[in-house]
């Protein structure tokens, strides 16, 4: 079975670079994979080692470091729409208010992370019986 799923997964990266090579995409590919570089080195990573610098004084830091996952999760997500350029042609393409929509995801995460870390010290200041 490895070797067949080994051999399948030769056969598609060997498709996928058949294709990127005779589709004259491979220096918009290039582009899309030094801009990810890029960002993720001069953008996310520091940004990601800073947030664990702050959180590592407080006491329900794991908490707090899943709900900013799941913020951070949300936010990559959302980011095609939330930086659309301008309005587009046709107004059913994009209907809804997707910045709102994107501000209320992230308050929920807030409020439940806030509920959990609220029902976690009143459970440690109730004696048990």
């Amino acid at each position: 079975m490895r070797i067949v799923t080994g051999a399948l997964g030769l056969a598609l990266m060997t498709v996928g670079a058949v294709l990127l090579l005779t589709g004259g995409q491979l220096k918009d590919v290039a582009l899309w994979l030094a801009g990810a570089i890029v960002l993720h080195d001069g953008i996310v990573a520091p940004l990601v080692l800073g947030v664990g610098l702050l959180l590592a004084a407080v006491p329900a830091r794991g908490t707090v470091r899943g709900a900013l996952i799941v913020a951070g999760c949300l936010t990559v997500v959302a980011l095609p729409v939330l930086l659309r350029p301008g309005t587009p042609k046709n107004p059913t393409v994009l209907p809804l208010d997707y910045v709102r929509n994107w501000l209320l995801a992230l308050a929920a995460v807030a409020v439940l992370t806030g509920v959990l870390l609220a029902a976690r010290w009143i459970r440690r200041r109730v004696p048990r019986r």
